[in-house]
């Protein structure tokens, strides 16, 4: 990859077109819109996202700083978006291009969805074992990645399967987003995706009382993502990252993080936090395809000031910063013991001079 920013799955991913824009544009990887064995089943509404501006009551003017979707994944015929895969391999064989796909609990159509992406020449698969919405009766995405003994099933086929490198995309609505991470990894998977979107319901409408996004008058909860979710996927994609050092520290396993990116220092955050690659999906909606250069160039600036060479220089170094309340306590307490034999003053007689005298005085004033 020319640079660690990937086009998250989703409509950024959507088709050929949409697709060979992003690798124009100059991004570092693309991952398709998820797609599945039979498209005819997935049936989308529109409109089917809603936003949240800050300021006053959701103000008209004020930032974007929230975005939900009730959008499921690719409606388009599986045959349609294999031949755009192979089109895109063609015409870009030294980019790399990522399945991301989603099947019910049948290991026959994941094993036959696994073998048709392959043949297309893509480079690796992401799981979408983490959308919070659509179809979870079937146990597809959200629903298999909350259930660590079912994920643990599905992986060991996938991965009994699959010839190229697999991620494993988290869901973020879960109480310890560890307990899936660590399934996916044992099971076979190669790296780990975090995170998807956050199961929300993005308003009610004060004047018709209805939930948005409004659809014939009714909504359904959705996928909430854009700048809001970014603290929240910092905590998670630290808890994955602490994991897999902890745990897997002499595998080399991927870590690609996603929440809120939209700027370059966005994506520094995460990378201080182990990420090896960032992931921009709802960015891209808002800003464009044209987000590539300034996230680059942030993140070049970022790296300059900082006397770093390469995103490994710094990649993981604020995990040490991470600890307990508990020891929060005792490093504070030990520090003001510190700070108190300090201000004791002059051991000895000797130890006076005449450009301190005034402050050597007052370091020894007890009011």
């Amino acid at each position: 990859m020319p640079n660690p920013f990937v086009i998250g799955s989703g409509p950024p991913g959507t088709n050929y077109t949409v697709m060979k824009r992003a690798f124009d544009e100059g991004w570092g990887a693309v991952i398709a819109k998820t797609v599945s064995l039979d498209a005819a089943k997935v049936i989308n509404v529109t409109p089917r996202y809603a936003r949240l501006r800050a300021g006053a009551n959701g103000s008209a003017k004020g930032q974007i700083i929230g975005w939900e979707n009730i959008e499921l994944i690719s409606d388009r015929p599986l045959e349609t978006m294999l031949k755009e895969f192979k089109q895109l391999k063609e015409e870009y064989p030294d980019r790399i291009l990522i399945a991301s796909i989603m099947e019910e609990y049948d290991k026959a159509a994941w094993e036959e969805l696994i073998d048709r992406v392959e043949q297309t020449g893509i480079d690796a698969i992401e799981i979408n074992f983490s959308c919070p919405h659509g179809m979870p009766e079937r146990k597809m995405g959200a629903a298999v990645g909350q259930d660590c003994v079912l994920l643990e099933e599905v992986c060991g086929w996938i991965n009994a399967k699959a010839t190229v490198p697999v991620w494993a995309k988290m869901t973020p609505n879960i109480t310890d987003i560890t307990q899936p991470a660590r399934v996916a990894l044992t099971s076979g998977c190669e790296g780990i995706s975090a995170i998807n979107t956050i199961m929300s319901v993005m308003g009610i409408n004060l004047d018709t009382l209805r939930p948005e996004p409004c659809v014939e008058g009714y909504s359904t909860p959705g996928g909430y993502s854009s700048k809001a979710v970014h603290p929240i996927a910092l905590a998670k994609v630290m808890n994955i990252a602490k994991m897999i050092k902890s745990e897997f520290g002499d595998k080399d396993f991927s870590l690609s993080a996603i929440g809120g990116v939209e700027e370059g220092g966005d994506a520094a955050e995460f990378i201080l936090l182990g990420a090896d690659t960032v992931q921009v999906c709802t960015g891209v909606m808002m800003h464009g395809y044209g987000l590539v250069k300034k996230l680059c160039a942030d993140l070049k600036d970022f790296m300059k000031a900082h006397n770093f060479s390469s995103i490994e220089d710094f990649r993981g170094t604020s995990l040490q910063y991470f600890t307990t309340h508990t020891e929060l306590v005792q490093r504070q307490q030990e520090a003001i013991q510190q700070r108190k034999a300090t201000r004791k003053g002059l051991k000895s007689d000797k130890d006076w001079t005449g450009d301190g005298f005034v402050k050597e005085s007052e370091s020894m004033v007890s009011n």
